[in-house]
């Protein structure tokens, strides 16, 4: 059974409209729940493609409507990959299945996330996982929950005991690009105490807000990856900047976040 969207068109606050999100990507998410199952082997890319269009396209119709009825003259953004600058003004950065070929692998790492950034600043995020049930939420100002429940970094100070997380910037990356993901991961094999390594981004996001793992970084990158995991991470009381420690926006070449007790040193390894 969906939950029933607010009719009006104007959200009374941004905590309103959070909550109207979130009712929105547990609809979007419902309607993929009920799409996965077996592994489907593809022949060719442009089969797989299509397959993970369709799955967008399932989740989209029912989130493009519910959102822009919530903020009528907000912008969209019509792809998940892209990545720098939005124009001024309120956009919806949404990824309707994020971690998608997951989905088709029969894999459970995938959800639904919808942003809304304000003057190119994340105002308000809800991730939300359809396998399990779980939503999370942030909301600038006002911290990041899991089902209403204060999330919140870890307290580690010691990079040797920390799990930390990578994850592929986006398909057909640039050479250098992948070779920069290469060594640092070795650099974190040599100084973390367990690397992992997996799509999609947004899902490790999650673990560093709720203290699960202390460091996640990506070079390249696009703002549907990872606005929803900063607003996360940064309102669970995380780190974030880019991989040299600078501040982080979306026109950023590299992504880091951190429990505070880390940071620095994750971004000595990554500057090796």
């Amino acid at each position: 059974m969906f939950e029933t969207l607010q009719t009006t068109d104007v959200v009374a606050s941004d905590a309103d409209l959070l909550v109207q999100t979130a009712i929105a990507v547990r609809e979007a998410g419902s309607a993929l729940r009920d799409r996965f199952g077996d592994v489907v082997r593809h022949q060719t890319r442009e089969e797989l493609m299509r397959a993970l269009a369709a799955n967008d396209a399932t989740a989209l119709d029912l989130l493009r409507p519910r959102l822009t009825r919530l903020r009528p003259d907000a912008g969209w953004v019509a792809d998940e990959l892209d990545g720098g600058a939005l124009p001024p003004g309120e956009w919806w950065v949404v990824d309707p299945a994020e971690g998608n070929v997951n989905h088709l692998h029969a894999l459970p790492e995938w959800a639904v996330t919808a942003t809304l950034v304000r003057e190119n600043q994340p105002v308000l995020t809800a991730v939300h996982l359809p396998l399990t049930g779980e939503t999370y939420t942030a909301l600038t100002g006002a911290g990041a929950h899991l089902d209403g429940r204060p999330l919140h970094v870890s307290g580690t100070a010691d990079l040797g005991l920390s799990i930390v997380a990578t994850s592929q910037a986006r398909p057909d990356e640039e050479e250098k690009v992948v070779r920069r993901v290469g060594s640092s991961i070795t650099a974190m094999l040599f100084d973390a105490l367990v690397v992992r390594a997996a799509v999609p981004a947004t899902l490790h996001l999650l673990n560093v807000a709720a203290g699960r793992i202390d460091v996640f970084w990506q070079f390249a990158g696009a703002r549907a990856d990872l606005l929803p995991g900063a607003l996360l991470v940064t309102e669970a009381g995380g780190r974030i900047s880019d991989a040299e420690g600078r501040p982080w926006t979306p026109q950023s070449l590299s992504f880091l976040a951190a429990a505070p007790g880390v940071h620095a040193e994750a971004v000595a390894t990554l500057s090796r």
